[in-house]
């Protein structure tokens, strides 16, 4: 079935305006235009006019009749006091678009937007790119290469740019533009740290909502924080700063006056008064890396600040306005913490809109050569000193950082450690086997100071002795493998990840946190008791 053409428009008080003489056919008009196009075979036109225009819309219609007699012509009466006073034009189209019954199965919907102030047209263009009005714009202009001056030409704009090709283009090129920038330029081959950086790309430039970052210490969360500010700022899209914090940093009185602001005189000491992180973040991003570490009051204030954007400093009773984007961060397990009755669930609910969990560097192996790379050119931009390995060492080195043995605690932190370790050492601005060989034995004993755990001494630290005695010897060992990489991790899936690295491939659908839980449940284990002893 063929959809009708309906079109809506507002009579052009100059445009349309030239009498009732004859020779008014000779004229272009953008109404009748419109109507007379042989490709465009209008069905219905709403037009749109004040009370000091209802004779020329009748006037309209009456031409528009003659030439389009197919054409029924609908005419409403809007008044504008000011029709370039945007509020009041916006709200009343808006009003106008709300009172009708659109039928996009059997009607294709057009607004005309030649005629009208600027403003007009914009808040045309506002209603259906916002899809209050459900269809697409056309325009009319006149066309000075036909003989028939009042006929002219139509041209239709379709607001869905995915439909142009060229612009999808430039569109793919900004959000590959944005993902490099959130990954530092680093070629990352990890396809789920991929698919994580290509959706914190779009939040980033689409959300002011609060994101929280989960994820091991070192793992990059503070890097990728500034990141975001970065790529927002560079878009033009906040105008304040970025304000850091790392709240495992406030702790006692001064917590609450850091965070808020206090007036002078509020508490001993305070000289003057102070603005507070939250304030200093205004019109840009607030980071609260640690979040988990916040006390109960604190978090009660932050989360009135987050859903109102207003607060009371410390000894004030006028609230101060704030308008930040929170980022969190956290290496800690939130519901957990819930459970224990540390933080706030809430204030979790309301931050966990967009959460993403940021792996760790010994889940991302295929990532170590480009951070390798990363670092070294890293330690250049810093001393002004290029130092490259040779290539015996880069591959042992490499070698070494991508095997079991790299167990990389402190993720991203021991790399850069490690690297800027081995320019400063390295003579001749050459990496040597020799340099590669003694990092390595520093980072296996940075790691694993006093060598491994007895396999008796780390299972007496879950179980009871007899049943550590009923156990047997490859059980045993197997179990303090298990409890071993337990404790390097914050969450059953990250450990998971490590304890089924191979297993996990195979599978459409991993479950590692389950298959963890099942094998500790056959020894009355569970995940909440590694954690609070581990921790």
């Amino acid at each position: 079935m063929t959809k009708k053409i309906v079109i809506v428009s507002l009579i052009g008080t100059q445009l349309d305006y030239v009498g009732k003489r004859v020779d008014r056919w000779a004229k272009w008009r953008p109404n009748v235009s419109l109507c007379s196009q042989e490709d465009l075979i209008v069905n219905q036109l709403h037009m749109l006019h004040d009370n000091h225009s209802s004779r020329l819309a009748n006037n309209v219609a009456v031409d528009i009749e003659s030439v389009s007699p197919e054409t029924n012509v609908a005419l409403h009466q809007v008044n504008f006091r000011d029709p370039w006073d945007f509020e009041e034009v916006y709200a009343k189209l808006f009003d106008w678009c709300q009172q009708q019954e659109f039928d996009t199965d059997k009607n294709d919907y057009l607004f005309h937007i030649t005629t009208g102030t600027h403003v007009v047209q914009i808040c045309s263009y506002l209603l259906t790119e916002s899809r209050h009005f459900p269809g697409r714009l056309v325009q009319t202009s006149p066309d000075h290469n036909n003989k028939n001056k009042s006929i002219g030409r139509v041209q239709i704009i379709d607001l869905d740019l995915s439909k142009y090709d060229q612009l999808a283009t430039r569109f793919d090129v900004e959000h590959q533009e944005g993902k490099e920038f959130l990954k530092g330029g680093i070629e990352t081959k990890n396809k789920a740290f991929n698919r994580l950086i290509t959706q914190i790309e779009k939040v980033a430039i689409r959300s002011q909502d609060p994101m929280l970052l989960t994820g091991p210490t070192g793992a990059g969360k503070s890097q990728l924080a500034t990141r975001i500010f970065q790529l927002k700022k560079k878009r033009s899209m906040l105008k304040g700063t970025l304000v850091s914090v790392n709240c495992a940093t406030l702790k006692g009185e001064n917590a609450m006056a850091a965070l808020f602001g206090h007036t002078k005189g509020a508490f001993t000491g305070a000289q003057k008064s102070r603005d507070g992180f939250l304030l200093t973040a205004n019109d840009g991003v607030l980071f609260l890396d640690e979040i988990g570490e916040l006390g109960i009051e604190e978090q009660a204030m932050l989360l009135h600040a987050i859903e109102n954007k207003t607060f009371h400093p410390v000894g004030s009773d006028t609230p101060a306005q704030s308008n930040f984007q929170l980022i969190a961060g956290t290496n800690r397990d939130l519901k957990l913490e819930i459970e224990q009755g540390t933080f706030r669930e809430d204030l979790l609910a309301r931050i966990n809109l967009w959460t993403y969990e940021l792996p760790a560097l010994k889940d991302r192996k295929e990532d170590i050569p480009a951070n390798v790379d990363y670092e070294i050119d890293l330690f250049a931009q810093k001393t002004g000193h290029r130092v490259q390995f040779n290539k015996e060492a880069k591959s042992t080195f490499i070698g070494f950082s991508t095997s079991n043995e790299a167990l990389w605690s402190g993720n991203f932190r021991d790399l850069s450690s490690a690297i800027t370790r081995l320019c400063t050492l390295a003579d001749s601005s050459r990496i040597t086997i020799d340099d590669v060989e003694g990092e390595v034995e520093r980072l296996k004993h940075a790691w694993n100071p006093s060598g491994q755990q007895s396999t008796s001494n780390n299972l007496y630290k879950y179980l009871k002795k007899e049943q550590v005695e009923q156990l047997d010897r490859f059980d045993a060992s197997q179990l303090s493998y298990v409890l071993e990489t337990c404790q390097r991790h914050n969450s059953m899936a990250s450990a998971g990840r490590e304890l089924f690295d191979v297993s996990r491939t195979l599978k459409s659908q991993p479950n590692d946190s389950s298959r963890l839980q099942k094998y500790l449940n056959k020894f009355d284990l569970k995940w909440k008791d590694l954690s609070k002893i581990s921790n």
